[in-house]
């Protein structure tokens, strides 16, 4: 599927920390992510979730805990304007009711429930639909740098009660208890952990009214820039999609957006992004469903994704992914 959401180089970043005394492998990290070790230096930069996923795969195979050791590195100040307003609130509860009120300012990528079962509140990570074969790093990422979160605006460790895991047991289990130093539970009905609920009631050591009504304000703010930007790139996406295998030129995109090239290519960039580059992500998604399925050759996959010749699409596949898609296929 397509990720229509843009994210910051954040995790990109972490993960070349992860592996600074081997510079060597900087160039394997960002392989076939469009990503440049230039583009790291500007603070400003966006990316689509499709390319910070192919860094975190080249980086998966690389150390398979990794999802782990990210999730133990992004404190609350990696979120952000969302994560100031969460440490000046004025009690952990009221932290985390923020927090899930603007879940694309967190930039998960799972739904996020806080739940109360008796004398314990539970936080649930669900809804993922994304790589499927990322879910599990993704997922350990999530919930390590939410009790990490949790730690900061208390400041102190929280203690959980338990934590469960819908996958089976990894090899690399002990390292669990650095994150969840409690009960675990694989093979679990739902990915969580839990907590006393009293800790709701807890006052936050960093709470400041006035600053928590100023960093609420820039995140509504925030908020509604942000949603406003996805949706209108999300038409474009859905456009494209719909049009796959004869893609519209920019001219004929911009007459379905009902504005000029000039004012489509100048959104584009504002979110980072251009025609030619959406178009390939499309494309590369496609392309890696249809050659999952063996009555598809490559040739008819090539006409279907509105490629001239086969081995124009040959190449572009080599492009994208690193490999030739008879590879890739195998």
């Amino acid at each position: 599927m397509l990720h229509a959401h843009l994210t910051t180089l954040h995790v990109v970043s972490q993960i070349l920390e992860i592996f600074a005394e081997q510079p060597e492998l900087t160039e394997q990290l960002l392989a076939s992510s469009a990503i440049a070790a230039s583009d790291l230096a500007c603070a400003d930069t966006r990316i689509t979730r499709t390319q910070e996923l192919q860094v975190c795969a080249n980086a998966l195979h690389l150390r398979s805990d990794l999802g782990l050791e990210l999730g133990r590195r992004m404190h609350v100040s990696a979120y952000g304007m969302v994560g100031y307003a969460a440490l000046s609130s004025a009690t952990f509860g009221d932290a985390w009711r923020l927090m899930l009120q603007y879940p694309a300012l967190l930039g998960t990528y799972f739904k996020l429930d806080l739940c109360i079962e008796g004398e314990l509140a539970w936080v649930c990570a669900s809804d993922y639909q994304h790589s499927p074969e990322l879910e599990m790093f993704n997922l350990e990422m999530c919930l390590a740098s939410l009790k990490l979160i949790s730690d900061d605006l208390l400041g102190q460790p929280l203690q959980l009660s338990a934590a469960q895991f819908c996958y089976s047991e990894p090899h690399y289990s002990d390292r669990y208890p650095h994150s969840f130093a409690c009960p675990l539970q694989f093979n679990a009905a739902r990915n969580a952990f839990a907590f006393p609920a009293h800790l709701l009631q807890q006052p936050l050591p960093l709470a400041d009214a006035v600053t928590h009504r100023e960093m609420l304000s820039r995140c509504r703010k925030q908020n509604t820039e942000f949603t406003t930007r996805q949706a209108w790139l999300g038409r474009i996406r859905q456009l494209l999609a719909e049009q796959v295998t004869a893609p519209p030129g920019l001219e004929q995109l911009s007459q379905q957006m009902h504005c000029s090239p000039r004012t489509l290519r100048r959104h584009l960039q504002a979110q980072g992004t251009h025609y030619q580059e959406l178009l390939d992500e499309l494309r590369f998604e496609r392309a890696k469903t249809l050659l999952s399925e063996e009555d598809w050759p490559i040739c008819r996959i090539a006409e279907h994704l509105g490629f001239s010749e086969t081995a124009s699409f040959r190449h572009a596949f080599q492009r994208w992914s690193g490999v030739p898609p008879s590879r890739f296929r195998a």
